[in-house]
């Protein structure tokens, strides 16, 4: 349902005032595509049930497909008879929960985020070093609890620039700041600057902790969100950088925008009086569920969309180490 810029589609004059613009990269990120594919290998390899604590990612129709192979998730460990396999979210997880699957024998996968777990352990390396951590990220999100549980002692939560005030330190010239991997970059940034206004010896992280594919896919929204009516955010409720993505569409000077699980939610009443429809995904979206999305574009006069480039990625994640071996010894790879 998509074509690209320099190879546009022939219009009917109905629709040669309208125009739909697909943003690119969106959708799955290579920590999201290693985390399903590490559900269903397992399920292959060791069949059903495999069991996974938490949603393996944040989108309910993954789920649901893990869930009719097989899958069954949990929220926490003792749903999980004792001796299963259980894979852990790509959000990552405390050193408790790693204990308590100890605790119960059960076989773990850790099918976390190799971005997250670099935060893990710039939150240990700091914590080591005796400095007060300051996680920029959203409560009760999973990515925060895990982070948080790598150092409870020196983590406290900072959720915005709102928090800044209250914060209190052992040393005001030893703190540093990490953040939730799925934020807003602007967002974060002016959390960071507020903080610093506060402690100006304020460490950062060695690295940029709002990962690649959150960036791109915010900057690539911006890129066509300025010139749009109405953007279409694909992405459920719980995902956090599928909600950012409709925040950041509407700052960037998008008229409106919404963010749907699938077609279906759309409200026909938003196209009234739209010429020109932007539509992305968050990272955890399959493609399929874009184009579902596309079609229901095209069945209202909407002219097949021409993708927006504004970065190529090209990162692949190897599969958990314990899986790896499974299948190695099992002679799958």
């Amino acid at each position: 349902m998509s074509t690209e810029i320099g190879m546009p589609p022939v219009l009917s004059p109905q629709e040669a005032e309208k125009a739909v613009l697909l943003a690119a990269p969106r959708g799955y990120c290579a920590g999201v595509d290693r985390a399903v594919i590490t559900v269903e290998k397992a399920l292959d390899l060791y069949g059903a049930p495999v069991y996974v604590r938490k949603q393996i990612v944040h989108n309910k129709h993954v789920v649901a497909d893990l869930e009719s192979r097989g899958a069954i998730f949990v929220e926490e460990l003792d749903e999980v008879p004792e001796g299963q396999t259980v894979v852990f979210s790509a959000h990552g997880v405390s050193p408790e929960v790693h204990r308590q699957a100890e605790e119960r024998s059960l076989k773990t996968i850790d099918a976390t985020c190799p971005l997250v777990t670099k935060v893990h352990h710039e939150a240990k390396r700091f914590a080591g070093e005796d400095y007060d951590i300051l996680l920029i990220g959203h409560a009760g999100h999973e990515e925060v609890e895990g982070t948080a549980g790598e150092a409870p002692g020196h983590i406290q939560l900072v959720q915005g620039p709102a928090d800044v005030a209250g914060i209190t330190v052992r040393d005001p010239q030893r703190v540093a700041w990490l953040s939730q991997t799925t934020l807003s970059v602007d967002e974060t940034l002016e959390t960071v600057a507020a903080i610093r206004e506060r402690f100006p010896d304020l460490l950062d992280p060695p690295s940029d902790d709002i990962c690649y594919a959150t960036q791109n896919r915010q900057l690539a929204v911006k890129e066509i969100a300025q010139d749009s009516d109405l953007v279409i955010v694909v992405g459920s409720g719980n995902s956090s950088n599928s909600v950012r993505l409709v925040e950041v569409a509407l700052e960037a000077g998008a008229r409106a925008a919404y963010r749907v699980d699938d077609a279906s939610e759309i409200d026909e009443a938003w196209l009234d009086g739209v010429r020109t429809v932007s539509v992305t995904s968050g990272a955890s979206v399959p493609e399929e569920l874009v184009q579902g999305v596309l079609s229901f574009l095209a069945e209202h006069g909407y002219p097949d969309a021409r993708a927006v480039h504004s970065a190529e990625e090209s990162l692949i994640f190897a599969l958990p180490k314990e899986l790896r071996r499974d299948l190695k010894a099992a002679g799958r790879i």
